[in-house]
Order: C-alpha cells, then sequence, then structure tokens
C-alpha cells in the first residue's frame, strides 16, 4: 500500500473527507487489517497492547449506537492519552453528538468551572478528575465504577448488543459546532472555540496534500489529545493514512519512546525538539566529535537525505534508527535547530495554525522550505498581512473553511476576532513574493520603545536559551519611573529558568553567591536574605544542578531561587 505518491505544484493528491463519517468509511475501505493503535498500560509494563483498524471502527460503532440510545448531547472527555479517548471522539462525533475535549492538565476546580460553562450533559473521564465532575448528568469513568458513574469497559459491553439502525442512518451536518474547544488561560479568560467537521475535514486534507507519508509509519503521540494540533494532526490526520498511533510512555520516556517503539515520525512543541537537538549535541561534545562532525555537516548539507542519514548513522542509531519526520508547531523552532537537524538528514517541517483555525493552516514540506519561516498556505485559506508597516509586517489575518465558527457564546469576542469574514489572529508576520509566511511575533507583545524601535520578547528570549546552562528564559518590559523622572522609557528584563535534568539532590549547602533579587511591580528589587558563607535547606526537587570544569576539577554548583530556601541555619 502507497500512500499520496502523485503529486501536482509541490502538493500531494489526497481524499477529499466532508466529515468524519468519510474518516470511518476510509478505515474500512483501505486500513482494517493494519495496527491502529499500540500502546502499554503501564510504562513498566513489557508487552504492548494491539488495535487494529477493524477493532477501533467496531468500537466507535457500538460506542455511537451507545451513545444515541442514552440520547447524549454534548459530551466532555478529559483524560491522558489513551485508546479509550479517541473512540468517545469519534464515536460522538460520527453520531452527531458535539465532544468537548478538556486539559488534563488543569486543576480539579478549574476542571469544574469549564465543564459548567461548556454544558456539557456527558462527561467521559479517567478516575482522577472524578471529585471535579459535579455538573453532568452522565457520568461515565474509563477505570472504576463510582457510586455516581458508570465504568467505560461495561457500557462498551452493553452497546454491542444494541440496534445500530439509529446510528447507521445518521446524517452529518458538517457545518455546524461538533468541537468545543477551550483556549488556553485561566477559565475566567479562556474562550470556547465552535469548530465544525468541514473545518476539522479541512485541515486533514490539506495536511494530506501537504506530506507524504510512506507505508509503516509509525506517529508518537506526545501532546495532550485535548489540544487541536494533536488531536487533527497526529490523530485524525495520521490515522486517515492507515499510520500506527503510539502513546507516549510519559515525558520521562520520550527520547527512549522513540527507539523502543521505532517511530518514524511525531508533531511536537518546538521546546521538546529542542532539546533532543541539544542532547545530540551534548553526546557529540562529550565524545569530542563536535568539530568533526560541523565538518561533515557543511559538506554534506546538499546531498540526498538519504546520504546524509547514512553519514550521520551513529546519531540515528542513538535517537531512532526509523525516525524520519518532525513536525512542529505551537511556536517558532529555533532556526539553529531546524538546519542541525535537517543536515544529519532528519525531515524537520515548521507548521503555523492556531486552535481557531483548526489546528494548522501553513507548513513547510519537502519542496518548500526557507529557514526561519513556516511554509505557505494550506491551499483551503487564504493568509494576507493586515496592514502592514514599510518592512512589510503587520497582524497575520486568514479567511477560509478551516476558521472557526465563532466563540461559544460570546458574541462579542466573535465580532472582534472575525471581521469582514476574515480572522485576526493577533500575530505578527511578513510574506514573501512567493507567498511564503513568517511569524514575527505576537501583537500583543510587542514592546515599543519611546523612539519607536519594536521589540519581539521572542527574539531576545531565543538568544538567552542559546546560553549554556539555560533551558527557558522570559524577556518582559517595565517602566521604571523615579521621583526625579516621572516619564522615564521602558527598560527590558529577563529572567531564567534553569531545568534540572536529575532530581535527587542533596539538602543542605553553602551559598558561594547571591543574585540581585527578584524584580518587584515598582521596579525595585527585594533584598535576599542569605549570604556568601551562609548554609542553607532547601525543598527537595527545586534546585538546578550546574557542573563547571575548573583547573582541570570538575565541580558541582546549584542554583535555586529565593523561594525554594527552607531554612538556613544559624
Amino acid at each position: 500500500m502507497k500512500y499520496n505518491l502523485k503529486m501536482k505544484n509541490n502538493v500531494y493528491e489526497s481524499d477529499n473527507l466532508k466529515d468524519l463519517r468519510d474518516l470511518i468509511q476510509l478505515y474500512k475501505n483501505k486500513y482494517l487489517k493494519l495496527s491502529a493503535f499500540e500502546y502499554k498500560l503501564k510504562p513498566t509494563d513489557k508487552e504492548l497492547i494491539i488495535k487494529t483498524f477493524e477493532e477501533f471502527v467496531t468500537d466507535i460503532e457500538d460506542f455511537g449506537a451507545y451513545m444515541l440510545k442514552n440520547n447524549f448531547k454534548r459530551v466532555a472527555i478529559i483524560s491522558p492519552n489513551r485508546y479509550e479517548w479517541c473512540v468517545s471522539y469519534l464515536a460522538a462525533t460520527t453520531s452527531n453528538i458535539e465532544v468537548v475535549p478538556l486539559d488534563k492538565s488543569l486543576p480539579l476546580n478549574e476542571v469544574s468551572d469549564l465543564l459548567e460553562r461548556s454544558e456539557a450533559d456527558t462527561i467521559i473521564y479517567a478516575k482522577q478528575y472524578h471529585e471535579a465532575i459535579t455538573s453532568c448528568k452522565n457520568k461515565i469513568c474509563f477505570d472504576e465504577k463510582f457510586e455516581d458513574s458508570l465504568l467505560y469497559s461495561e457500557e462498551l459491553d452493553k452497546s454491542r448488543k444494541l440496534d445500530h439502525t439509529e446510528y447507521d442512518n445518521i446524517k452529518i451536518d458538517n457545518e455546524k459546532m461538533s468541537v468545543m474547544i477551550f483556549t488556553s488561560g485561566t477559565t475566567s479568560i479562556s474562550k470556547a472555540v465552535m469548530l465544525s467537521q468541514k473545518s476539522i475535514c479541512t485541515v486533514i486534507n490539506d495536511t494530506k496534500r501537504m506530506f507524504y507519508v510512506p507505508e509503516g509509519s509509525r506517529f508518537l503521540s506526545f501532546l495532550p489529545l485535548h489540544h487541536v494540533f494533536e488531536s487533527i494532526i497526529t490523530f485524525l490526520f495520521g490515522s486517515s493514512l492507515g499510520v500506527t498511533l503510539i502513546f507516549c510512555d510519559g515525558l520521562k520516556y520520550f527520547a527512549s519512546n522513540i527507539k523502543e517503539y521505532n517511530i518514524t515520525g511525531f508533531v511536537c512543541v518546538p521546546l521538546v525538539i529542542e532539546m533532543i537537538y541539544k542532547k545530540i549535541i551534548k553526546e557529540l561534545e562529550k565524545k569530542k566529535k563536535l568539530k568533526l562532525v560541523n565538518f561533515l555537516r557543511k559538506i554534506f548539507r546538499h546531498t540526498s537525505i538519504k546520504t546524509r542519514r547514512k553519514v550521520f548513522k551513529q546519531i540515528f542509531d542513538n535517537i531512532g534508527p526509523n525516525l524520519q519526520s518532525i513536525i512542529a508547531g505551537g511556536a517558532a523552532l529555533d532556526k539553529d535547530t531546524a538546519q542541525g537537524l535537517y543536515d544529519f538528514g532528519f525531515d524537520v517541517y515548521q507548521g503555523y495554525g492556531l486552535t481557531e483555525t483548526s489546528g494548522a493552516i501553513a507548513a513547510e514540506n519537502k519542496y518548500v522550505k526557507k529557514p526561519g519561516s513556516v511554509g505557505f498556505p494550506f491551499s483551503s485559506s487564504e493568509i494576507k498581512i493586515f496592514e502592514p508597516d514599510k518592512t512589510g509586517e503587520g497582524e497575520i489575518i486568514i479567511r477560509g473553511d478551516a476558521v472557526m465558527l465563532g466563540y461559544y457564546k460570546n458574541e462579542e469576542a466573535t465580532k472582534s476576532a472575525i471581521i469582514d469574514g476574515w480572522f485576526h489572529t493577533g500575530d505578527l508576520g511578513k510574506m514573501d513574493k512567493k507567498s511564503i509566511l513568517s511569524v514575527t511575533g505576537r501583537k500583543k507583545d510587542v514592546i515599543v520603545f519611546k523612539n519607536g524601535k519594536k521589540v519581539f520578547p521572542e527574539e531576545l528570549e531565543k538568544l538567552i536559551n542559546d546560553i549554556q546552562y539555560i533551558n527557558e528564559s522570559m524577556v518582559f518590559g517595565h517602566i521604571e519611573n523615579t521621583k526625579l523622572n516621572r516619564n522615564s522609557d521602558i527598560v527590558l528584563f529577563a529572567e531564567i529558568v534553569i531545568l534540572p535534568e536529575n532530581k535527587e539532590k542533596p539538602s543542605k549547602w553553602e551559598v558561594i553567591a547571591v543574585g540581585a533579587g527578584k524584580i518587584l511591580e515598582n521596579g525595585s528589587r527585594a533584598s535576599v536574605d542569605v549570604k556568601v558563607g551562609d548554609i542553607v535547606y532547601f525543598a527537595k526537587y527545586s534546585i538546578d544542578e550546574l557542573e563547571i570544569d575548573e583547573d582541570g576539577e570538575k565541580k558541582k554548583y546549584l542554583v535555586m531561587k529565593q523561594n525554594y530556601i527552607m531554612a538556613k541555619e544559624a
């Protein structure tokens, strides 16, 4: 079986899915005997559970018939990534039942608030969220049967005995709201985005036109499924091509899972991709091979990907011998990281999209790549730069079938976001003569000095993050008014974070240096109540460790914030 082989104008030919019922039919027509999912119940398990597309389709149709029998109207789902989540999502959407994927990382009180705002009549959930569920009429738990809830596996068994006539005869209205996704932010300011199946299928179709996916591909599902990028690109797009989806065992297993599960591709945020690249570079430095590899990169950069993979075979053997494609989304991918991975023989593509555009609406592909860009618009999307300045920079606006219906019960926000049919993203960007799009920053995040000069925090953060031992940073502007000068210009500040690689740390050390203290709202700094020579006690798992070579001797130091200190020795 071959996928996406015919091309025209740098895009592949694709099926034209009108709704998610068409997706189920695609499974039936092409992939029934193929492996759809592989996963472990626990990371320590030795054997993988395998679900074929045939089993997947059966579970979807049975559970869909069950939902219709019980008159579900709007179903919320919250859990870590798992097979049952995917079954529930497609069972509902193919039954004309609305779905509300909820963020699994939210505190229980916020989950409860969003459930009320969603007005869902049914919740399907992992047991750790049971206490947050108060407003739903129907409760189905994946893992345990409570007094006020049902057990998923038992209800699925019941569904197998139901008549499917109602489910089989369902007609999908692909233009009405099918999926409601809350934007990030606190529950008070998050907005509920309304997506139709027409919007979702538009992105699936467009993504299939952009990327070649070879037979036997295996995608690692790492990002949470409630995120539109993961649910539509990794799950729905991947399954539309018969890809096997493997659920990651957890963040600390991410790197090992790539190799263990013979992963060929994944979708991820830049931070994780940059961590992979840093790991490669660190290993080369450790083996004193970095200079040689950098030399070889320049020589082989313009050779075929097959040649580069042979030259840098050892790198692939360490990361994952069959890892081929990496798609970055959610933020800008560091140019050096993208170039470095490409030089080694990885296909690294930058994509762009928002929840309001059903995920991706622009991307690089094998034939259209430009460092620092996010590629060109998908065929069904129209992208323009609104009110560009002299440099061509302005707000990115989008029109097309991928754009949301609006914000649920928030007409004011909808009207301010969609003007004359164009969705205003709030992102700043440029477009070159070939319609290749570059994202330069957020409209709201731009820091403007009195002389008119603009500073984009993201650019400075990238530079800071390249400094050794710094993994994350935040740049912000603050007006430092003083008694002598009430009209001071903006001053830039940066807060840096060093993420620990090892969690097991000592609990008592001597202070060798003290920082200037935290910046307060008034621009002054809080004093730090420790001095050089003090012995301090600190909380477990909160310290970042540095190992520095001093005159040929390796010495370890710890870096901590003031609020990490629990006590000071008298």
